[in-house]
């Protein structure tokens, strides 16, 4: 029966995908027999078939010119991101600034936006900490919470100046249609004040007649943001309080 496990593990293992990240329960085995799987898969990684990339997980690495390459950073926090089938997580920050165009950065940090309240942990070489996310997570909305996310960490973003962020976020936000445009303005109301000010302010560069009544009657106009944006990027900044 051992023999027949392994076997049945290693075949497995050889048809995965190199950085595809799995754990005992991905195996057509008998939950029964789950002791006899980790087993196996605790031998596969004393042999260096395989890698763990924490308690439970595993992947298969591969090795370039450049070295070995570890898994990308949604096999690394993919069951992170779903309970029960559900989802309740998404990747932001760092790497989502990366991605967008706002930074050539790449960080150790990785970054997810979740309903649930999570305290830091680690991950191979990757630190993953948790922001919280006020709105329903939804596939459709995933890209629009990033967005607002990046107002929202506006003076994090690394390794650029807020002209640029600027500029590009405006590009961004210029190539939403009408229907994700009223739906961000939605989201935006469960976020930050700056978030809410920066989404405003570029909204009404963008389109003197966009109808931002909605972000403006949230805000306090005593509070002001101090971003430094030239004001010829984001020439109607000072009605929302920006400086």
């Amino acid at each position: 029966m051992a023999e027949k496990i392994t076997d049945i593990v290693t075949e497995k293992i050889d048809s995965i995908a190199y950085g595809y990240v799995f754990s005992a329960s991905d195996f057509p085995i008998d939950v029964s027999k789950q002791k006899s799987v980790n087993k196996v898969l605790e031998n596969l990684t004393k042999s260096g078939k395989i890698r763990r990339l924490s308690k439970g997980r595993y992947y298969k690495s591969q090795t370039t010119e450049f070295g070995e390459l570890p898994p990308d950073s949604y096999q690394i926090v993919k069951d992170l991101l779903t309970e029960n089938g559900k989802l309740i997580g998404y990747i932001t920050g760092f790497q989502i600034f990366n991605e967008l165009g706002l930074t050539t950065q790449v960080s150790a940090i990785l970054q997810i936006g979740t309903i649930k309240d999570k305290k830091s942990m680690t991950r191979s070489y990757y630190r993953i900490q948790f922001v919280k996310q006020w709105n329903t997570i939804t596939k459709e909305n995933i890209p629009l919470l990033q967005l607002l996310d990046c107002l929202r960490f506006f003076k994090n973003i690394p390794d650029t100046i807020p002209e640029e962020r600027c500029l590009r976020l405006l590009f961004l936000l210029s190539e939403l249609n009408d229907n994700q445009r009223k739906k961000i303005k939605k989201l935006a109301l469960k976020y930050t004040p700056q978030a809410i000010a920066l989404l405003g302010a570029m909204f009404e560069t963008l389109n003197s007649k966009e109808d931002v009544e909605m972000l403006r009657k949230t805000l306090n106009f005593q509070t002001f943001y101090q971003l430094s944006i030239p004001q010829e990027i984001l020439p109607t900044q000072k009605k929302w309080n920006i400086r």
